[in-house]
Parts: C-alpha cells; structure tokens; sequence
C-alpha cells in the first residue's frame, strides 16, 4: 500500500492566509459604505436640469396658476376688506401675499439651471425664503388670532368673506397636493415645504367657514381663532425645519 502524504499547513501561514482575506473583506466593505455614501449626497443634491423636464413644467404651472389666483384673491381680500370695515378680510390678502412670495422664489429656483453645485445653493436658499415665509404666516396668525380672543371679536359675516374662503378651501388643497407630489418626484425639499403652506392656506380657510358656521349655530365667537391657533405649532415646526436644512 502506497503511504498516505498529508499537507501541513503552518499556524503562521494560515494566519497569514485568514489575515488577508479579512482585509480584502474590510476593503470590499469600505467601499460599498463610501459609494453608498456618495450616492446619498447625489439624491441630496439631486440636479433639476438633468431631471424630467415634464415635472419641472407642470411645478412651473401650478405655481402660474397660485400667483394668478392669490393676487386676485389679495386684491379682492384688501378691497372688500376695506369697504366692509373688516380687518380679518384684509388679513386674508395679507396671507396671500405671502403665498405670491413663496412661489416667486420657487419659480425662480425652477426656472435656473448651471452646474449641481449652484443648483445646491438655490435650493438652499429657496428653502430658507420658504421657511422664512412660515414664520411671517405665523406672525399673522398670532396677531390676528389674539387680536379677536382679546377683544371677544365675533366672525364677520361678510358675502364676499365667504365666497373667497370657499374658493381658497376648493384651489388650495388641489394646488398644495399636487406641488407636494411632484416636489417628492424631482427631489425639491423648497416646492415640498411651499406645498405645505399651501396647504396650510387651505386649512386657514377651513377654520374661518368654520368659525362662522359654529358662530351662527352656537354662538362660539371664539371657534375661528381658537381653530387657527391650533396650527401655529405645526407652522413653527415646518418652518424650523426648512430653515435649519436650508443652513446644513
């Protein structure tokens, strides 16, 4: 019978062995975690010019259409307002002003394309205006809100009022919904957070039909700014948080 060879392996070879392999294992780990990495900033700082076009006319469109709405609807709002004598009326033009800034900026921040880098900056900076817009929105409420609490102030049965709420709280929601729904497809955190303070307008709306309708039925003069308090908090959220993205 032919004897048996048998293959030694020397501790210190195998342990060489096992050591190269474990790097080559590290080094393959390395590199998935820093392209995934990368690939992270890319989607961060996702470049509009080299997006789908379709999007970025249909987010140009809608934000056409709120400016053409909100200017007659500020125009209306201050006008009525003033010959009624009513200043929640006027107010409300005061918060369509507000959404024809925020969309100007969008539009200008849709509507210029160069390089990924300057592409980063207007984002940012869109961000920032839209954020700051949050806390003008807010500002508003606040003042209008204790203005009414304080002064025991019943809602102001206004035609003209109502029908401009009722066609805010119809346009609104469909504008902010759809802006919302294509800020998530082109990556825009600025058209997402100038969907929701569109959407926020729609709600402001909701809560003054709201207030006249529980006014009329109960008496609760105080339902309307009670009604728009309760949104301050999520107002100051969105806005703190646009701000502090915009900045990082």
């Amino acid at each position: 019978m032919r004897p048996r060879i048998g293959l030694r392996v020397s501790p210190r070879c195998l342990a060489v062995r096992v050591g190269r392999s474990d790097l080559v294992n590290r080094s393959s780990s390395a590199l998935v975690a820093r392209n995934e990495v990368t690939l992270s900033k890319d989607l961060m700082t996702q470049d509009l010019s080299v997006g789908d076009p379709q999007y970025i006319r249909k987010a140009l469109r809608l934000e056409y259409v709120l400016i053409s709405y909100n200017t007659l609807e500020a125009i209306a709002s201050v006008g009525f307002g003033l010959l009624a004598g009513s200043i929640a009326l006027i107010g409300f033009g005061f918060d369509s002003v507000i959404e024809v800034s925020a969309a100007c900026i969008l539009i200008w921040r849709l509507t210029c394309h160069t390089n990924k880098e300057d592409e980063e900056r207007r984002e940012k900076k869109a961000l920032f205006f839209v954020g700051f817009t949050f806390f003008l929105l807010a500002a508003y409420i606040l003042y209008e809100s204790l203005t009414k609490l304080i002064g025991q102030k019943a809602p102001q049965e206004t035609l003209p009022g109502i029908v401009i709420a009722t066609l805010s709280l119809i346009v609104m929601p469909v504008l902010g919904l759809k802006k919302r729904h294509i800020a998530r497809k082109i990556g825009s955190k600025a058209l997402e957070a100038d969907a929701v303070e569109t959407l926020v307008c729609a709600y402001l709306s909701f809560a003054l039909l709201l207030g006249l309708g529980l006014h009329a039925l109960f008496g609760w003069w105080w339902a309307d700014p009670v009604a728009a308090l309760a949104m301050l908090p999520l107002i100051l959220h969105e806005g703190r948080e646009a701000v502090a993205e915009a900045r990082i």
